[in-house]
């Protein structure tokens, strides 16, 4: 077998955040300068935070962040979660906009066949009341199904080992999960570079 003839520390001290180029047994001292850049970088973000969120995000949390993004499974786990929420926000969107057609088509139907202008107001005003309740009850439905994705991401996360993750409806709790989604997706678009 040919022995590649790039230098292997090269290699390991131009790695990127999203696991591209990583060795197969990183070096203690690899993953020691790693975690202290990516310790460096969270405690960076979190000093941009609101004082609150600041008091809420302790030292030992980042610190646990940092270890838990030594693997690069977590970036790769919480970009595809991102990418599904995504494209379900787009669909729930789509939803939305079909239901709204439907009751603008309803209305186009309603005043090609009622000619009379008294008639056709009164219909018009039961139909507003009903396309309101119907709309209402589809964005109940839609955000209903929105906290369900977010409990089945915060799961996700959890079991993933990511500190910070759990599932809660707490909306304190969520803000500072968003924080640390934050802080997971700036640091999975840096490259590290161990010199």
């Amino acid at each position: 077998m040919q022995e590649n003839s790039e230098n292997p520390q090269e290699f390991v001290e131009n790695t990127s955040m999203t696991g591209e180029g990583i060795p197969e047994a990183p070096t203690p001292e690899y993953l020691q300068r790693k975690l202290y850049f990516l310790l460096e970088h969270l405690k960076s973000f979190h000093a941009e935070l609101p004082e609150t969120y600041q008091m809420r995000i302790p030292y030992e949390l980042l610190t646990g962040l940092a270890n838990s993004l030594l693997n690069d499974t977590i970036f790769e786990i919480v970009k595809g979660l991102m990418e599904i929420q995504h494209v379900t926000e787009k669909h729930l969107e789509q939803l939305r906009q079909q239901v709204e057609t439907e009751h603008n088509i309803e209305v186009q139907e309603w005043m090609s066949k009622i000619h009379d202008e008294e008639e056709l107001a009164h219909i018009l005003s039961l139909m507003k009341i009903k396309h309101n309740q119907k709309m209402n009850e589809t964005d109940i439905k839609l955000v209903l199904h929105l906290d369900q994705k977010v409990k089945d991401q915060q799961s996700t996360l959890e079991r993933a080992g990511v500190p910070g993750f759990y599932v809660t409806d707490n909306p304190k709790d969520i803000k500072i999960q968003m924080h640390l989604l934050d802080f997971i997706l700036r640091l999975s678009n840096m490259k590290f570079e161990s010199k």
